[in-house]
C-alpha cells in the first residue's frame, strides 16, 4: 500500500505540473500576462486584447500541445509494451514517415489545409497498412518482423520526403521543414485531439491488466488467458493512430514517445511495479507536460522568432536517451 500510494502521488504531482505547465505558456510570450490577468481572462471579465491573446492564440495551441504530448507518449508506452522493449518509439513503425510523405505532398501542390491534414492521415494509414500486412505475411508476426518492416517502410517515406524537399519551390521550402521539425502554430481546434485522447486512454484503461502480462512475455501471457493476436492488434492499432493524430497537428515531433514512457517507468519502478492502470496516465500527464514546455520555449526564448519544437524535443531527449542507455547497457524487457 505504501508503494501504490507513492505511484499515486506521482501521478498526482503530474497532473499538477500539466496544469503549471499550460498555466505558464499562456502568460508567457511577447505579451506576458500575469497570472491575475488570466483569472480575468477566464472568469468572462473584460480583458480586451489580452482575453484575445489568450482565447485565440494561447490557449488553442497550449492545449494541442497538451494532447499532442500525450498521445505521442502514450502511443510509445503502447509501442513498448507491443516489441517489449522500453527504447522503442513509435515512430520506427513507419507511421510518422506515411503522415509527412501525405502532408509534404499537399504542401507540394498548395492544397488547402483541410486537404493537407487528410492527406496526412491518408499517409498515415497508407504507412499503417502496408507495415501490418507486410510484417503479417504468412502469419507468423514477430516482434522483430514487426520491427525491420517498420523501419524499412520509414526508410521508404524518408526518401519520398527528401525527394519533395528536393524538387519543392524556394517559396514552399521553409514551411515544409519547418513543419517536418514540429509547429504548433498552425493548431487552432485542439479539442479533436483532446477527446481522441480521453477516448483512447479510456479505451486501453480496462486491458491493463493485459498489458501488464503481456509486457512479461506471450508464453505466460498466453498461460493466463490473454488473447494475445488481437490485444497486439488493438495496441498497433491505436499505437499507429495516436501518432497519426499527433503528427497531424503538430507536424513530427520526436523522442516523446521514447523517453517520457521509460522516465515514468523508471519513477515507479518500486511503487508501481508493472501496473499499467497508473503508468499508462502518468505518460500521458508527463508527455503532455513536456510538450507544452518545449513549446513555450520555442516562442519565447528568441522571440518574437519562433523555433520549430521538435528541435527543443530533440535536444532534450538526445542526453536523456544516452544517459537512459548508458544507465542500462542491456535492457531485458519492462
Amino acid at each position: 500500500m505504501p508503494n501504490r500510494r507513492r505511484a499515486l502521488l506521482i501521478v498526482f504531482l503530474l497532473a499538477m505540473a500539466a496544469v503549471a505547465s499550460v498555466a505558464v505558456s499562456l502568460a508567457a510570450g511577447s505579451m506576458a500576462l500575469s497570472y491575475s490577468d488570466l483569472w480575468h481572462v477566464f472568469c468572462g471579465d473584460d480583458a480586451g486584447i489580452a482575453g484575445e491573446v489568450v482565447r485565440t492564440l494561447r490557449l488553442p495551441r497550449a492545449l494541442a500541445g497538451l494532447a499532442c504530448g500525450g498521445l505521442l507518449a502514450l502511443a510509445g508506452a503502447l509501442m513498448q509494451v507491443l516489441l517489449r522493449n522500453p527504447l522503442a518509439d513509435p515512430y520506427v513503425l513507419g507511421v510518422s514517415g506515411g503522415a509527412s510523405v501525405g502532408a509534404l505532398a499537399a504542401m507540394l501542390f498548395g492544397l488547402p489545409l483541410i486537404v493537407l491534414h487528410l492527406s496526412a492521415f491518408a499517409g498515415a494509414l497508407i504507412s499503417m497498412l502496408l507495415v501490418f500486412g507486410l510484417a503479417h505475411g504468412d502469419g507468423s508476426w514477430t516482434q522483430t518482423r514487426l520491427l525491420l518492416t517498420g523501419v524499412i517502410v520509414a526508410a521508404g517515406a524518408g526518401a519520398l520526403v527528401a525527394l519533395m524537399l528536393s524538387i519543392a519551390p524556394e517559396h514552399q521550402l521553409r514551411g515544409m521543414l519547418f513543419w517536418l521539425m514540429g509547429d504548433l502554430s498552425q493548431a487552432e481546434s485542439p479539442w479533436a485531439a483532446l477527446a481522441l485522447l480521453a477516448c483512447g486512454l479510456a479505451s486501453v484503461l480496462p486491458y491493463a491488466r493485459d498489458l501488464g502480462l503481456l509486457a512479461r512475455g506471450e508464453l505466460s501471457a498466453q498461460a493466463l488467458g490473454v488473447p494475445v493476436a488481437r490485444l497486439r492488434l488493438l495496441i498497433y492499432v491505436l499505437a499507429s493512430l495516436f501518432t497519426a493524430a499527433a503528427v497531424n497537428i503538430a507536424g513530427s515531433i520526436g523522442f516523446i514517445g521514447l523517453i517520457v514512457p521509460h522516465l515514468v517507468r523508471l519513477a515507479m519502478r518500486n511503487s508501481a511495479g508493472n501496473d499499467q492502470r497508473l503508468l499508462l496516465p502518468a505518460s500521458v500527464l508527463a508527455g503532455g507536460t513536456l510538450l507544452v514546455a518545449a513549446d513555450t520555449l520555442a516562442r519565447t526564448v528568441v522571440a518574437p522568432q519562433q523555433l520549430p519544437v521538435g528541435v527543443l524535443t530533440a535536444l532534450l531527449g538526445v542526453p536523456a536517451f544516452l544517459y537512459l542507455l548508458s544507465r542500462q547497457p542491456r535492457p531485458s524487457g519492462i
